[in-house]
């Protein structure tokens, strides 16, 4: 057996930068017997990990158990937490990472913890089946939420006060986050941290990844056939000719001869590559360069409807408020003020977003 004393590295193990004591939001992760690793490590890697870069504002990391020891996790692990439900009391953000089953119980003094928590402040998140822990506590009670979906259909059953949509990432509601499986969490952490600190803290955590800094949380959980990766494919060569030039007239026409096909067989192969239509792809491309620039740049609302191929206001904001339910002046202000926990600054080399 493996005991884990926390994942999270000594920052002083860095001499290059000089441990400071962190200051930022409190994340805990909540620990349990029969834990979900992945999940579990997903918080630990993004709030737990050694930043040194990111300087002393960022985020404090514990894990907190919900039950008396020794607690078991998948793949042979045995987990030391850092303490116990007494923790909750002092969190900013707490996450259920994971559940033990659909069929399992949750405790009432960890649904009236979290409760408490939620009462003074606190936001609440969880990843895949952790949706069952935030239902248990009535938090969900006529909110949207999102979870893995082989569950859903279970959420819906035991929770009908609960809007289940098992056809995105991640949903937010207020200060509650949920997400479907595993991975869609590394989305919803990602998601927080660019609330909190902007896209380029969030890019500079989903570089160390090694995964795309941004999926939105309206994207559907899975793709029956992802978008070819080899640069040599023609699909792919086509999608990486409109990514570079937003702002082109494009349409099937002129994407078919990016690709060297006929638009007959370039809709047919784009189609089975990516579950979706050219036209409603553009879009959503068009959209995700627009969040980027709305966060990361001081264009004016115009010039990013320009530069991101819409033509005009009035075209990004009907797209924008299809796709996402918030205009573009409302994204732009929730993406630029650092959350309360974060102390209002932003982090050394990483200037909030403008």
């Amino acid at each position: 057996m493996t005991r884990i004393d926390n994942f999270a590295p000594s920052p002083a193990a860095d001499t290059a930068h000089p441990a400071e004591p962190l200051t930022g939001p409190l994340v805990v992760a909540l620990v349990y017997d029969g834990l979900c690793t992945f999940e579990f490590a997903i918080v630990a890697e993004v709030f737990g990990l050694s930043r040194p870069e990111m300087g002393p504002g960022w985020y404090r990391y514990a894990s907190a158990a919900i039950e008396p020891g020794p607690l078991r996790a998948h793949g042979g692990l045995t987990v030391v937490p850092t303490a116990g439900l007494e923790l909750l009391a002092q969190a900013d953000l707490i996450v259920a990472a994971g559940w033990k089953g659909a069929d399992v119980p949750v405790p009432e003094a960890l649904a009236e913890a979290l409760r408490q928590a939620w009462a003074r402040g606190a936001r609440l998140a969880s990843i895949c089946s952790g949706a069952f822990v935030l239902a248990a506590t009535g938090l969900l009670a006529g909110r949207r939420a999102a979870t893995h979906w082989r569950y859903a259909d279970t959420l819906r059953r035991r929770h009908p006060e609960i809007t289940v949509d098992a056809g995105v990432l991640y949903a937010q509601e207020e200060r509650l986050y949920t997400s479907a499986g595993s991975a869609a969490g590394i989305d919803l952490m990602l998601h927080i941290v660019r609330q909190d600190y902007g896209s380029r803290a969030a890019n500079s955590v989903a570089r160390r990844l090694v995964m795309p800094p941004h999926r939105g949380g309206g994207q559907a959980q899975f793709i029956e056939r992802p978008v070819p990766r080899d640069t040599g494919h023609h699909i792919a060569g086509a999608i990486e000719a409109v990514r570079a030039d937003l702002r082109a007239p494009w349409n099937v026409e002129r994407m078919a001869e990016a690709a060297a096909m006929s638009p007959r067989t370039f809709l047919r192969r784009f189609t089975e590559a990516t579950s979706q239509a050219p036209g409603q792809w553009l879009i959503d491309e068009r959209v995700a360069e627009a969040q980027r620039l709305l966060e990361s740049s001081r264009l004016p609302i115009e010039g990013v409807a320009d530069a991101a191929g819409f033509g005009s206001v009035q075209s990004m904001r009907h797209h924008f408020q299809a796709k996402l339910a918030v205009t573009p002046g409302a994204y732009r202000r929730m993406f630029t003020v650092t959350h309360p926990g974060a102390g209002g600054r932003a982090l050394p080399g990483l200037p909030a977003a403008r």
